[in-house]
């Protein structure tokens, strides 16, 4: 799996900067019983873990990701939250150090987009939970952006990111399809909700977090790798990112949709 945005620190804090903003939208209603064991697979930088260990200080979390130093900066930010329900493992989503159903409740959010193989992902973390477990997924759709004043250059930006991402194995668009990876799979009772960010002057804690901190900010950062590989010209590329700037005017107006699923193993 490549990482289609890179490990640097701008994008641990554009990943930072996504998670506190989103987090009433996103993780209002994840919730786990008090001694109920939990997995987190694929917790990053730990943007999402830390929400988890707040709204369920007596369940026990275990989170995973294959990559250590993302792990080691998880660990930071939740000793130094004052958290103790979560332990960090190293491993690969595909062939985690688990035995078969050893957990209640599995958690992945911004994991599966960046997958060749998503339903062969979320059958491996099938094997892992018990019957009856939940298992919540939570993802993005990059198709669902629209926003005022509309900008043709400002989607062929995104557009971008999106090739980059299929040809590095993912799919940026992989939230509308969340119902379907779960049917194959063999989850029951599968609830998908949309999340849609709405931003406008109105809001300007989204303005700043959302869609210039979080969403442009990840366009922005393709830029080099966007026109290395001919997908488009600079000058284009900047009037696309200019584009999205001007949607956070007072006037401006942006979109984007989150989907979070939530199914049961039977």
């Amino acid at each position: 799996m490549k990482y289609v945005h890179g490990y640097d620190q701008s994008e641990n804090i554009r990943l930072q900067d996504q998670a506190s903003t989103l987090v009433e939208l996103l993780h209002s209603d994840t919730l786990y019983p008090a001694g109920s064991h939990v997995l987190e697979a694929g917790c990053g930088v730990g943007a999402q873990t830390i929400t988890l260990a707040r709204n369920s200080p007596d369940a026990h979390i275990t989170s995973v990701d294959i990559s250590e130093p993302s792990l080691a900066e998880a660990r930071g930010k939740i000793e130094g939250a004052g958290f103790t329900n979560v332990t960090f493992r190293q491993g690969d989503i595909f062939n985690l150090p688990f035995e078969p159903e050893s957990f209640d409740h599995i958690f992945i959010c911004f994991v599966l987009e960046h997958l060749a193989r998503p339903g062969e992902a979320l059958n491996c973390l099938k094997n892992l939970l018990k019957v009856g477990g939940t298992i919540t997924v939570i993802e993005g759709d990059h198709g669902s952006t629209y926003f005022y004043p509309d900008c043709e250059a400002a989607h062929k930006a995104i557009e971008c990111q999106v090739k980059l991402q299929k040809r590095a194995g993912g799919n940026a668009n992989i939230g509308r399809e969340l119902y379907p990876l779960l049917t194959a799979v063999g989850f029951t009772s599968i609830h998908v909700s949309p999340r849609m960010v709405y931003v406008d002057s109105s809001k300007p804690r989204l303005v700043e977090g959302f869609t210039k901190n979080t969403f442009t900010a990840m366009i922005e950062g393709v830029r080099e790798s966007s026109i290395e590989a001919g997908l488009i010209d600079g000058k284009t590329f900047d009037e696309g990112i200019n584009g999205l700037y001007r949607t956070t005017q007072p006037d401006g107006v942006f979109c984007y949709t989150f989907f979070k699923a939530v199914a049961i193993k039977q």
